[in-house]
């Protein structure tokens, strides 16, 4: 069978690999989808300290189920369309041992710290395997990177009392902004690209705010009263945005990081105290987020299209991270259809 390489920085090919057979406890999944993350294209830029080439990229996973091998419990049908959980947890770190696997401090990411999905079928423990016949084939690779962001909403405790601001509407930020209306926030998205600006505000959010064309200190006032969000949800990864964030929440309000930056950050720390502000991280995602960001996606139905940029046929996937380098202001999500 074939996967597709990314053997060195700017450099990916298809190329063969072995077949996989399913051991105890385990099943092959039929990959149908994979979208690609931002994490596979700052593989593919060189930009990624977590990950060693030659690697297969590809942690948003849509498939069905293939085979299975021996101890696999019932209600996982040959045929059964799948996503797939693409993380580890060693089950003993303090993160494992508070229940908050997510955040295993020895966590092996599919396509980043270990082989990913990107090929035509994949082997994974059943505890990994997640049915859902309720969602389109396609829309199966969208709950993981879209999981994401409703986890940070989970972590910066949204409610329906809450003005959010969404700096970056990626698609990790996106699923940041569906996550906060489906608590019922006010939401405002701020990002340099118009057309996921308006995308955003079609899927329901309150405002928004371009720094190309206005002053964001001035509509950040002017959407709270003079007050601040009460909750800021990073999503870029970037230096500027890091600061903004606290900048732009109010006092005793919480601000969430899901970016992270490839270089320090400067901070005026005394706004951490003045405002005593909740600053949380936010990492991966919970089969709880999962089955929320499914669930979105369910009530959205066709509108989730919207989502996917391009979709590029596996014959072709090896032009699929060299398109989006060129294109990185206009894609949201990439998807390969095997």
């Amino acid at each position: 069978m074939q996967a597709l390489f990314i053997d060195a920085v700017g450099e990916t090919r298809l190329g063969p690999i072995d077949e996989p057979a399913p051991g105890p406890g385990e099943i092959v999944v039929a990959i149908r989808h994979v979208g690609l993350c931002g994490s596979d294209l700052n593989t593919f830029r060189g930009l990624n300290p977590l990950v060693q080439l030659p690697r297969i990229p590809g942690h948003e996973i849509g498939g069905e189920i293939l085979s299975a091998g021996d101890g696999v419990p019932a209600g996982y049908a040959v045929g059964a369309p799948v996503t797939v959980l693409p993380y580890t947890s060693c089950g003993t770190c303090s993160s494992c041992r508070k229940g908050r696997t997510n955040a295993c401090r020895y966590n092996r990411t599919l396509g980043v710290q270990q082989d990913g999905g990107l090929k035509e079928r994949l082997t994974l423990p059943f505890e990994k395997v997640i049915v859902n016949e309720r969602l389109a084939p396609r829309h199966l690779a969208l709950i993981e990177p879209l999981s994401v962001g409703f986890h940070a909403v989970e972590r910066g405790r949204v409610t329906a009392e809450d003005r959010v601001l969404v700096l970056g509407c990626g698609m990790i930020g996106m699923g940041a902004v569906l996550g906060a209306l489906a608590k019922g926030a006010d939401v405002t998205v701020l990002d340099i690209a118009a057309d996921k600006l308006a995308l955003a505000k079609e899927f329901g959010a309150a405002h928004s705010i371009d720094p190309a064309h206005e002053d964001v200190a001035e509509a950040v006032q002017r959407i709270t009263g003079g007050d601040g969000f009460d909750v800021v949800i990073e999503a870029v990864g970037v230096p500027e945005t890091f600061t903004a964030a606290i900048d732009h929440a109010c006092f005793c309000g919480r601000v969430v990081y899901i970016g992270y930056c490839k270089a320090p950050v400067s901070y005026q720390t005394q706004l951490f105290n003045l405002k005593e502000l909740d600053i949380f991280g936010s990492r991966n995602a919970t089969l709880a987020d999962f089955s929320a960001a499914a669930a979105c996606l369910e009530a959205m139905g066709a509108t989730a299209d919207k989502l996917i940029t391009q979709t590029f046929a596996f014959t072709e996937a090896d032009k699929a991270l060299p398109y989006w380098d060129t294109h990185r202001a206009e894609v949201l999500k990439i998807m390969v259809e095997v």
